[in-house]
């Protein structure tokens, strides 16, 4: 009787790490799946956040020494176009190299476990690696959305205002609102304090806009022909 009774434990005993194994593996997916989105949606803040610096400040550089509203305009266009096919090919050549990186790092540890006969993975679960890396034209396209998204802002706030000083207003308080957003979304995500990442996130765009309008202003009023 007594063998019986062992055997009934034992299998009793195994049914409960397999539900422990399983509901760690379900928890530790789903922690990844979270990590892996909040990196992708951080990712976009902070492509949003640099298409919106730079066109903002390309804009205001070029009305440094223009009043012409469409020189503004052009100017803010052709930075979100480049701006944009620069973040996706960037993106694209990076996240391809990541994948060969990791791929061949893959087959390095199988080809470790076959030599050492210690191969106890199962057949599906280095394609199911693979398939889990980042996809390199998704984030391509990704990237160059959330650079257009931010690009767009200063382009629509500016492009109705004749003035040209209220228009160079417009952009400085345009890009600051939406550098506060961003901002704060970037902090939300990251779990950092807020008010000082805000802070540094508008403080940092203002500087990249003084500055580019400054030095521009300088050379523009130095005798160089426009």
């Amino acid at each position: 009787m007594a063998a019986p009774r062992e055997l009934e434990e034992t299998s009793s005993h195994n049914l409960e790490m397999t539900i422990h194994v399983n509901d760690t593996a379900e928890k530790i997916r789903d922690e990844f799946d979270y990590s892996q989105r909040a990196q992708w949606l951080r990712a976009a803040v902070l492509g949003a956040n640099d298409g919106l610096v730079s066109v903002a400040s390309l804009m205001m550089g070029v009305g440094a020494v223009k009043t012409d509203i469409k020189a503004m305009l052009l100017a803010g266009f052709a930075g979100l176009v480049a701006g944009a096919g620069s973040m996706a090919i960037g993106e694209f050549v990076s996240v391809c190299t990541q994948r060969d990186i990791e791929i061949a790092q893959m087959k390095r540890d199988q080809q470790k476990k076959i030599t050492s006969n210690e191969n106890h993975e199962e057949p599906d679960e280095n394609i199911q690696r693979e398939e889990a890396l980042p996809n390199p034209a998704q984030a391509a396209i990704a990237s160059a959305l959330a650079f257009s998204v931010g690009a767009v802002v200063p382009l629509l706030g500016s492009a109705f205002v004749r003035d040209h000083k209220v228009r160079l207003a417009v952009v400085a308080a345009v890009a600051s609102i939406a550098l506060v957003v961003f901002g704060v979304l970037g902090a939300l995500l990251g779990k950092t304090p807020i008010v000082k990442s805000s802070a540094r996130v508008l403080v940092g765009g203002w500087m990249a806009m003084g500055i580019t309008f400054g030095l521009t202003k300088l050379i523009g009023t130095g005798g160089l022909q426009m």
